[in-house]
Parts: structure tokens; C-alpha cells; sequence
């Protein structure tokens, strides 16, 4: 199966993002773990997609950017804008917090990204940031979707493992506060269960699908 470009992946997958998947649920039990509290604080979505995680009254202020119109238009939220991530439309320390999920690996070189990350996170503010995780591409997962006639497309993606991040995110004047990888287990099993692949589940148990680390911007 030859990978697909994200924009045109992402403008195919819109209409069904909606759909929890083993690797969205994952992502969201560690941005609960590793994120700070988001009540009072100035947060960016960076890749957010239809802009569903938005959706809280926790935030004084939440706003998300995304490259795909058509996820935008999907999700009908107020407060998001198509935009680069390495080329985001705000001054400089806009935010106390950012989230960048599960995006960096559709970069070739995500060095870039982390810079504009940078840029707009206060000094002493935190990144959150995912990936899908290298051993998982290493198993022979990909990131794949189906479409609304259930047809199965995979989305081009680029492998930067743990170490990668870390010093990417080094580069850009971020420091490594924690990191944690969310595996195939027992609050996933439902899922798999939906898709009647107890099989495997079986096989992939244990393996680490999100790498997820929280970064502080240093001085």
C-alpha cells in the first residue's frame, strides 16, 4: 500500500476522524497523565485536528491550528484556524501550554516545527507532545484509516524515535520533564474487540503505539 500524502490523507479521513482508534485513545490517556492542569491557562492545539480535544471549560483560553481545512470544517469548532505548524500566526510566548499530537512524525525533519513550538510557548511554559511510537512502525504497524466507504488508506509518516525527540526538542530550547510510552492493554481491548480483531490484540499486548514526552521551554 503506498502512503499518502497527510493533507490529502487527512481530507479523505475527516469525516470519520471522529471514531476513537487504539492509537487516539492512547494519545489522550497520556496527555491526561503527562499534561499540567489546563484551568486558567493560555493552551494551543497544534495539530488538532477537527479540534475535538477543545472542547473543554477548563482552558481561559484554547484556540488549535491545523493544516487540513476539511478537519477543521469536520469538527465546526469557533476557535481553531488552518495554519503550518512551522509557521504559526502568533507573537511570540502566547501560550502557557501546547499540545502537538501526534503530528511531528508527518514531518521529514520535525527540527523546524519544534523551533515554532518554541517560539510561541512562554519561557517556563510546557509542550506536550506525541508521536507514533518507533517500535510500533518497527512491528509493521503504520498509521492507517478507512474512509467513509470503509476503504483503508495509509498516511505517510516519517520515524523519529524517543532520543530524536528529546533532542530535537533540546535544540529548540525545550527541556525533557517526563516521558512515557502508551502501550497496547487492557483499557484498549474494547477496541480491538469493535473491530473483531481479539487475535490481534492478543499479538500486538504490551507494545508501546504513542510516545508521548512533556517539554518545558527553558530561558
Amino acid at each position: 500500500m503506498k502512503a499518502m500524502e497527510p493533507r490529502q490523507a487527512y481530507r479523505l479521513w475527516a469525516p470519520t476522524y471522529a471514531a476513537e482508534t487504539v492509537v487516539s485513545f492512547l494519545d489522550e490517556e497520556l496527555a491526561v497523565a503527562l499534561s499540567p492542569a489546563l484551568e486558567g491557562k493560555r493552551l494551543l492545539d497544534a495539530g488538532c485536528g477537527t479540534g475535538r480535544r477543545l472542547a473543554t471549560d477548563e482552558p481561559a483560553l484554547a484556540v488549535g491550528i491545523d493544516a487540513s481545512q476539511e478537519m477543521l470544517l469536520a469538527g465546526g469548532a469557533g476557535c481553531v484556524a488552518a495554519a503550518d505548524l512551522r509557521a504559526l500566526p502568533f507573537p511570540p510566548q502566547s501560550f502557557d501550554i501546547v499540545w502537538c499530537r501526534l503530528v511531528l512524525g508527518h514531518f521529514v525533519d520535525p527540527l523546524p516545527a519544534y523551533c515554532e513550538l518554541a517560539r510561541v510557548c512562554r519561557i517556563g511554559g510546557f509542550l506536550f507532545a506525541s508521536d507514533f511510537h518507533a517500535d510500533a512502525a518497527t512491528a509493521g504497524h503504520r498509521r492507517r484509516f478507512r474512509d467513509q466507504q470503509g476503504i483503508v488508506y495509509e498516511v505517510e509518516h516519517h520515524v523519529h524515535d524517543g532520543s530524536a525527540h528529546i533532542d530535537m526538542a533540546a535544540r529548540a530550547g525545550f527541556s525533557v520533564k517526563a516521558q512515557r510510552d502508551g502501550c497496547v492493554g487492557p483499557s484498549v481491548k474494547n477496541i480491538y474487540a469493535a473491530a473483531a480483531s481479539d487475535a490481534a490484540f492478543e499479538q500486538d499486548y504490551g507494545l508501546a503505539l504513542v510516545a508521548a514526552f512533556l517539554f518545558q521551554r527553558m530561558a
